[in-house]
């Protein structure tokens, strides 16, 4: 699949415990391709400089060594850890206040939407193959449907064409 990689599907930190699955992130994908001008766009929609505004994913053993600020101090990422768990989908408490007080509303709608599609690929397949479909799944829709270019959680436009997206996937930021 254009934009990722069968071991980005597979990497455990990758997977958000949330469901906004870190492969899709902006920050993430900017850090992975080492994009300094995709860096500082991002770091400019979430207020940090292009040089903090980095991460390798949210599940990094602990002490992280390429974690975003947000991320860092994310309540569901230190819930779903202090639970034992390693995503919201094996929570029974789901959706909680965490969910529904989540900051920013892009992402309260992609946590609703993702958790959901979580639990149904590992019923049907096991924690492993099924987390990685769900990942890939992720990856899947984050595509322009006018040229197929790869695009992260909460594009507004795809960068390749100009085609605005956000109406198809996560709605307006």
């Amino acid at each position: 699949m254009k934009g990722w990689t069968e071991e980005e599907f597979k990497d455990k930190h990758l997977r958000a415990p949330c469901g906004l699955y870190c492969g899709t992130c902006g920050v993430y994908i900017a850090t992975r391709d080492n994009n300094a001008k995709f860096k500082s766009v991002m770091g400019g929609l979430y207020g940090t400089k292009p040089e903090e505004t980095e991460c390798r994913g949210c599940m990094q053993p602990e002490p992280p060594k390429c974690l975003y600020l947000y991320c860092q101090h994310c309540d569901l990422r230190q819930c779903i850890r202090a639970k034992g768990y390693y995503s919201c989908h094996q929570c029974n408490d789901w959706p909680c206040d965490l969910v529904e007080n989540f900051g920013l509303a892009t992402g309260k709608r992609v946590i609703k939407r993702a958790i959901p599609l979580w639990r149904e690929k590992v019923a049907a397949l096991g924690d492993e193959e099924g987390s990685a479909a769900w990942a890939r799944a992720e990856c899947e829709r984050y595509h322009c449907s006018e040229c197929g270019s790869p695009l992260f959680r909460g594009a507004q436009r795809c960068r390749a064409c100009g085609r605005d997206v956000a109406a198809e996937l996560d709605g307006s930021l």
